[in-house]
């Protein structure tokens, strides 16, 4: 009898494990809380113990409540307790939720059209000769798509074509890896406004999707340069001396070099939809940045007027509507169109359930007031300690969290209420603590076997995972000093 071979569980499966648990460690921590400033945010020194409400048959009500608090909760001003019931703010992620599913819509529309498929097919084809211009642009066009809308999973319809390139140019398999797995990566890892990274991450820490861009776009400019030059290095050692491929070449892969074929020109459609959806994130991007504060450098900076000031409630309504006019402007017809969005939000259901399950851990620890006493135990380490390290600290703690939630939005939603604070005893921007945790949280992810984009990748490309492994360790050293180097700086100057 085949022994069954372990598989790592879900993101709902470990955060539904980790609501059990939460909720039974709470008996045991000391519950407290901290005086709150104007703001809301937690007054360094003030903590003082102050009991939980209610007794092990409320708790259990609580744990039974925990999802539905988790998307629509409301924390009562002068208890500070959440229920659904409450009257005060909305402490549920009913908003991000919703605008998973709205941004779900939108992708799924995009790609029904095949316009973006498309486009990076011609672009691939019309680099074809041109090796290192080749995995640069590619590189550079999913690193872009990453950076602003999480592109990832995406890319493994591209291995059917990139292999046969990169065959055909004299490189080997780990070259259309690298550059799928990495340039679709790099770019999650150095997001900028990506809704599921940066997004959930900012509207968990209380700011704005716009705060800190300033930082992650010039990461995103590094590192995406420092990725694509080790690729192409690699490739061009491989062209060189075959030999030193890390994987060898196959039984065939001369017959599939041949294979790579002309894909067929864009249809004006197509090129009115890659416009429209440039448009889109364009506008998104502007909608978002403080710019006042972007401008002067001062935090405190009166808006502009021109300024829109954007949140997910209105991002929500504006990919609902793009969702609408890409349809319209593809020409698919109302009943796809309306087949297609009900089918983008069905598969943007499960991230946005995780998002929601995560929330409802931290109302578990709200009503039981431990969260509070959790910033208590690590704010002695973090006071006095110097803003640089803070940031490097806030990175390094996020490596094995992120192994544990492999999910990007509920590894977010976990960790910021409690991270978030800190930032505040450090003297630290908060934009600083997204920016270090979404690093952390797409270095693991350029790697960990948890991953689908990775194994799925691998497994297209017909390469070893243990040599993909040997392929990019180098890699990793060199984007975890860099980016050390960035959080460090970012909250020097912040």
């Amino acid at each position: 009898m085949a022994k069954r071979r372990f598989v790592f569980p879900s993101a709902l499966t470990v955060l539904a494990a980790v609501t059990v648990i939460v909720w039974i460690v709470a008996f045991f921590i000391p519950s407290g809380t901290y005086e709150r400033g104007p703001e809301g945010d937690p007054v360094q020194g003030t903590y003082h113990r102050e009991p939980a409400t209610g007794g092990f048959v409320h708790r259990l009500g609580q744990l039974f409540l925990a999802p539905v608090n988790g998307l629509y909760g409301v924390r009562d001003l002068k208890s500070g307790e959440v229920a659904p019931n409450g009257v005060g703010v909305l402490y549920g992620s009913a908003g991000v939720f919703l605008f998973v599913l709205a941004i779900g819509a939108f992708i799924t529309v995009v790609f029904a059209t095949g316009a973006l498929d498309r486009g990076i097919e011609r672009l691939a084809h019309r680099l074809r000769e041109r090796g290192a211009l080749l995995i640069a642009g590619v590189m550079t066009i999913f690193s872009l798509l990453g950076t602003v809308e999480g592109f990832a999973e995406e890319t493994l319809g591209f291995y059917g074509l990139l292999v046969p390139l990169m065959l055909a140019l004299g490189y080997d398999r780990m070259v259309a890896t690298g550059t799928i797995i990495l340039g679709a990566g790099i770019g999650v890892l150095a997001s900028t406004v990506n809704p599921f990274a940066t997004g959930v991450a900012s509207s968990a820490a209380g700011i704005s999707l716009g705060d800190g861009i300033a930082l992650r776009f010039a990461m995103w400019v590094v590192l995406t340069a420092v990725t694509i030059a080790y690729v192409i290095r690699y490739a061009r050692r491989v062209q060189a001396d075959p030999d030193r491929s890390l994987v060898g070449f196959q039984e065939g892969d001369r017959e599939l070099a041949a294979q790579a074929a002309e894909p067929p020109e864009l249809t004006g459609l197509q090129k009115g939809v890659l416009v429209l959806v440039v448009l889109v994130f364009t506008f998104m991007i502007f909608s978002v940045i403080p710019w006042a504060s972007a401008l002067t450098g001062k935090a405190d900076a009166t808006p502009y007027g021109w300024e829109l000031g954007w949140s997910f409630a209105e991002l929500a309504a504006l990919f609902i509507v793009a969702a609408v006019l890409v349809g319209l402007v593809a020409r698919l017809g109302e009943q796809r169109l309306s087949a297609t969005i009900v089918q983008g939000v069905a598969d943007f259901v499960a991230p946005a359930l995780v998002i929601v399950l995560a929330r409802g851990i931290t109302v578990l620890m709200t009503n039981a007031k431990i969260i509070d006493t959790v910033l208590h135990a690590i704010e002695g380490a973090v006071r006095g300690a110097p803003e640089a390290l803070f940031g490097v600290m806030v990175f390094i703690v996020n490596l094995p969290l992120a192994f544990l939630i492999p999910s990007t939005s509920g590894h977010a939603t976990l960790a910021m209420p409690i991270l978030a604070p800190l930032a505040q005893f450090a003297g630290v921007a908060r934009a600083v603590v997204v920016t270090a945790w979404q690093a952390a949280s797409g270095w693991m992810n350029l790697w960990v076997p948890t991953t689908a984009v990775v194994m799925g990748g691998v497994a297209l490309a017909k390469v070893g995972y243990d040599q993909y492994l040997r392929f990019v360790w180098p890699l990793l050293a060199i984007l975890a000093v860099l980016i050390c180097g960035f959080v460090a700086l970012g909250a020097v100057v912040t």
